[in-house]
């Protein structure tokens, strides 16, 4: 299983911080909305990636898992 970014394009209100923290995978556009990374994130920026979810005001930066896709028997 790997690890990826999503953003709550409801919660986000532009503050920037997970940019500030995780410039790697964030950028910001020109209203100061994220833009994300959409590869899974390496495990060396793992430990980065949760500090820039924990410094959201707003909580709208998420860390999901991505589960494989399920056969059909």
């Amino acid at each position: 299983m790997s690890l990826r970014l999503k953003v709550n394009p409801i919660a986000c209100e532009a503050h920037g911080m997970c940019a500030e923290v995780l410039p790697e995978l964030i950028a910001l556009d020109d209203w100061g909305y994220p833009i994300l990374d959409e590869r899974p994130i390496t495990p060396e920026l793992v430990d980065h990636a949760k500090r820039a979810a924990q410094a959201c005001p707003t909580f709208a930066l998420l860390i999901e898992r991505d589960t494989p896709p399920q056969r059909e028997e």
